[in-house]
């Protein structure tokens, strides 16, 4: 990286920290949205990593991961330089959503268009050509679903041995083999030679203390590894990969009552929960079909026939 950075026809140079603001759209009352980006550059130069959250609005573990970095300083490089985006999505962090007003799922945008497309590809456009030729590799943060959480973990393709050895440096509980999903914002860098780690845990509009610690300590080790910092660090914690995910269904319409916790191992057999009849006429046991490992779980109690109850992890 030179010594002096462009984004966005703004310089940065070594030891600056700047905030360039995109201007994305406006709102129906003429409000102008803008897109902040946070820019730490070390006196000495280095990798250049990349840390965003909200790409889907209501997802608000990674925005709060990222927050809490910037206000303990931690954010800030040694050598090399940090992006970070707090909030992606700003339309949908306003609204309390997971897409844009159109519906729209930005990371099923990529890589975007210039003009003529659709909000999420235009902002999907914007970071493709502003921020991912300038940096080397990044974390996404994302979480699970409404009413679905997950518990902390790398999504990456063990194929990419680039982005394996990442993602082992970030230490997470566990690593998920996951091949990047066409039009994602994973994909689009992938395909040009950036490496970007997808790191899950909670659920969306609720904060999840252990999995917002696990991601600040999983970054601030990434980025030991990449020499930006000389933090001191706990041993690494036990760490799992898993090949294969799935999830279990429910089998009737009831009430879900779980006998498993996110992050737990199960055998083949073990009963994992129970489905009951709101009327007490039906009482129905959840069995383990293959042993395996919780990664994601149904915390509505309400199901139907065929709702996604339990994510598992197994090899």
């Amino acid at each position: 990286m030179p010594d002096i950075i462009t984004i966005n026809r703004e310089q940065i140079k070594l030891g600056e920290h700047k905030v360039i603001n995109f201007d994305i759209a406006s709102l129906p009352t003429r409000t102008s949205i803008d897109l902040p980006v946070h820019i730490y550059r070390a006196p000495k130069d280095g990798p250049v990593l990349l840390l965003t959250g909200g790409l889907h609005g209501d997802e608000l573990n990674g925005v709060e991961i990222i927050r809490r970095m910037i206000d303990s300083n931690a954010v800030i490089p040694e050598q090399g330089t940090v992006i970070a985006i707090p909030i992606v999505n700003i339309y949908g962090f306003i609204q309390n959503s997971r897409g844009l007003p159109d519906g729209k799922d930005i990371n099923r945008s990529f890589p975007g268009v210039k003009k003529g497309g659709s909000l999420a590809t235009l902002l999907a456009h914007t970071l493709m050509k502003y921020i991912i030729p300038n940096i080397d590799c990044g974390v996404d943060f994302h979480t699970g679903g409404a009413s679905r959480s997950n518990f902390p973990q790398i999504r990456v393709d063990l194929l990419n041995t680039h982005a394996l050895e990442l993602a082992q440096y970030f230490n997470p509980p566990i690593i998920i083999n996951s091949k990047p999903i066409p039009k994602s914002f994973r994909n689009s860098a992938q395909k040009k030679g950036k490496p970007i780690l997808v790191y899950e845990t909670g659920e969306s509009s609720r904060f999840d203390e252990d999995g917002i610690n696990e991601g600040i300590k999983g970054t601030i080790r990434l980025m030991k590894h990449l020499k930006m910092n000389s933090s001191k660090l706990d041993a690494p914690t036990p760490m799992e990969i898993y090949n294969k995910t799935t999830w279990m269904r429910a089998s009737y319409a009831g009430l879900f009552l779980p006998k498993i916790k996110l992050g737990q191992t199960f055998k083949k057999k073990q009963t994992l929960g129970y489905i009951n009849g709101a009327y007490g006429e039906l009482h129905s046991k959840i069995i383990a079909r293959q042993e395996g490992r919780v990664i994601g779980l149904n915390n509505c109690p309400v199901v139907n026939k065929g709702d996604a109850i339990i994510h598992f992890s197994y090899n």
